[in-house]
């Protein structure tokens, strides 16, 4: 699939830093409402997984921050920024699906 930039809304000209912020907020809450429905695919994720050494997986860690380097790149954004966000948001995710994979399975004999 192939992001067209001139689909997706662009930043508006603002003329203060109180613009600025007010369309960054509006954005945050966008965005975390998003960041929480992902976080409730991870909750999936360790319940599905049926090992725990599945819960880091490198190859598609790699797959993803390649897939945002060029996503970012052609909706003409920093690729660089985007990675380390989605960089950190893994390694979160990753942390939060070893303590579901562990709360889900709390009391089970091997």
């Amino acid at each position: 699939m192939s992001l067209l930039h001139k689909d997706l809304p662009q930043a508006r000209h603002c003329d203060t830093m109180a613009e600025v912020r007010s369309h960054i907020d509006a954005l945050d809450e966008r965005i975390t409402a998003l960041l929480v429905e992902r976080t409730h695919y991870m909750s999936q994720a360790a319940r599905i997984k049926q090992d725990v050494t599945k819960v880091h997986d490198q190859e598609r860690i790699e797959f993803i921050a390649a897939r945002v380097r060029r996503m970012a790149t052609e909706l003409g954004g920093q690729p660089d920024v985007l990675e380390a966000a989605y960089r950190a948001l893994m390694d979160a995710s990753i942390a939060f699906e070893h303590r579901e994979f562990a709360r889900l399975r709390q009391g089970e004999t091997v």
